[in-house]
């Protein structure tokens, strides 16, 4: 029951940074052009992409004991911040890239963990 109610709430995360990553896409690109779109798409995608990863390296972890699972948080978190640097290190190899478009949607998509605090089920 417990593991079902955690994975409940890292599915309305994961769902909710969805929804934010897609409205501010399209936002930025109303008001700008397709190159602004890509920025803020790759932006989303490398805020995206290593919370998926360590929400999916921590539903592996039920029914342990707490050494392994704060093992399992260490090393997932460590990968969460390889593969976001990974990440950035590719966007920024793209030429045309903006900085305030993808900054805007990562910062955006990140902030849903602080309003994830306030959320009831």
């Amino acid at each position: 029951m417990l593991t079902e109610r955690k994975i409940s709430i890292v599915s309305k995360i994961l769902t909710l940074q969805i929804l934010v990553i897609v409205t501010i896409t399209f936002g930025i690109y109303l008001i700008g052009d397709q190159t602004m779109l890509l920025s803020a798409f790759c932006g989303g995608i490398a805020a995206f992409l290593p919370n998926l990863y360590m929400a999916l390296r921590m539903m592996r972890t039920p029914k342990q004991d707490a050494q392994k699972i704060v093992r399992s948080f260490y090393a997932g978190e460590s990968g969460k911040l390889i593969l976001t640097g990974m990440l950035f290190f590719m966007i920024f190899q793209i030429p045309t890239i903006k900085l305030l478009p993808l900054l805007a949607t990562y910062v955006a998509a990140l902030s849903v963990f602080w309003f994830a605090l306030i959320m009831r089920d």
